[in-house]
């Protein structure tokens, strides 16, 4: 199979701050993500003044207003180029989520290679106008929605191919209980809209990102922190680099593992058919001449010699040399 695009989402986790983000890069690239992705806003483009924080926001930060959080959160365009360029030296995709116009605009002259819309946006019509007219590959988040939700949104990007959207599955909450995470709906994303399904993990373990590798996802991201004791809104969702490593790791082996589809015997098991299939024996000796039957002919291993599949062929036939006991019978 493809190899899963796996994704370090660091999202805000740099708490603001460019050094932490530039660490961010570092660790990502050594656990063996594919990209690490952080978010671009303005803030006050972003929220209004009234707009309250989430449960799990207010828990985490003790913020109860989104546009003082995302204040504190934000970097400077300047900082992303800067970003942008430290993930090249470092050599890890780098990518980012713009949630303003602004922002969309910035990234686009930034040259990311595809852009990634989050869930909140994905009934934001002008914004996704604005994203389907640059022509980017596209990954589009689908948490908290219905399917109609998502009928809709791909309208906006009907002249796309297939190659060129990849959808997301997800479960808006930090962290996603696994009762609600729904991992079938991959199945049915990838069968009503004929585009490649990946999955957006919430989840606090790797259970459910390895369970959607082998369902068929495509794309897998998982937040990503250095420390989950950090101050901020998705630290304690997030996952630390040693826990990003052992990810990845087992989504290595769940491509590998999963193979072809094609039921033959692998190259490793070869070896064993002889050791652990039986052959025709004689049970007990048999003279040349002897009528061969059931009560001179058993089955033992190794299964070197006639199969016990071809049984009803042989009873009966004649025996045309003598036998020991345990001999393989040969014809």
């Amino acid at each position: 199979m493809a190899k899963t695009f796996i994704i370090a989402e660091a999202g805000v986790n740099h708490n603001g701050n460019i050094e932490i983000a530039k660490e961010l890069i570092i660790k990502a690239k050594e656990v063996g993500a594919d990209a690490i992705k952080f978010q671009t806003f303005i803030a006050k483009e972003l929220v209004t003044d009234e707009a309250k924080t989430a449960i799990y926001q207010e828990h985490n930060m003790g913020a109860k207003s989104q546009l003082h959080m995302l204040e504190e959160l934000e970097l400077s365009f300047d900082n992303f180029v800067e970003l942008k360029t430290y993930a090249m030296e470092v050599g890890i995709e780098f990518l980012s989520t713009p949630f303003d116009f602004q922002s969309i605009e910035f990234l686009k002259n930034l040259s990311l290679s595809r852009m990634k819309i989050p869930s909140g946006e994905i009934t934001d019509k002008p914004y996704l106008k604005k994203i389907a007219k640059l022509g980017l590959p596209v990954i589009l988040s689908t948490g908290m929605c219905t399917m109609d939700e998502i009928s809709e949104a791909l309208k906006v990007f009907e002249n796309y191919p297939p190659n060129m959207l990849t959808l997301l599955h997800c479960t808006t909450e930090y962290p996603a209980p696994f009762e609600d995470i729904n991992l079938n709906a991959i199945i049915t994303l990838r069968e009503a809209f004929g585009y490649p399904v990946g999955y957006s993990d919430h989840t606090s373990g790797i259970e459910a990102s390895i369970a959607a590798v082998a369902l068929g996802a495509v794309v897998i991201e998982k937040h990503f922190t250095l420390d989950k004791a950090m101050i901020g809104p998705d630290h304690k969702a997030s996952m630390m680099p040693s826990e990003f490593k052992m990810l990845v790791h087992a989504i290595r082996n769940i491509e590998k593992s999963l193979g072809d589809g094609k039921k033959v015997p692998s190259v490793s098991e070869r070896k064993n058919i002889s050791l652990v299939r039986k052959s025709i024996v004689a049970s007990r000796n048999i003279e040349k001449g002897e009528i061969f039957s059931e009560e001179n002919l058993g089955v033992k291993r190794p299964g070197d010699g006639i199969s016990p599949m071809n049984w009803n062929s042989i009873i009966g036939l004649t025996s045309t040399k003598s036998y020991r006991k345990d001999e393989k019978i040969k014809l």
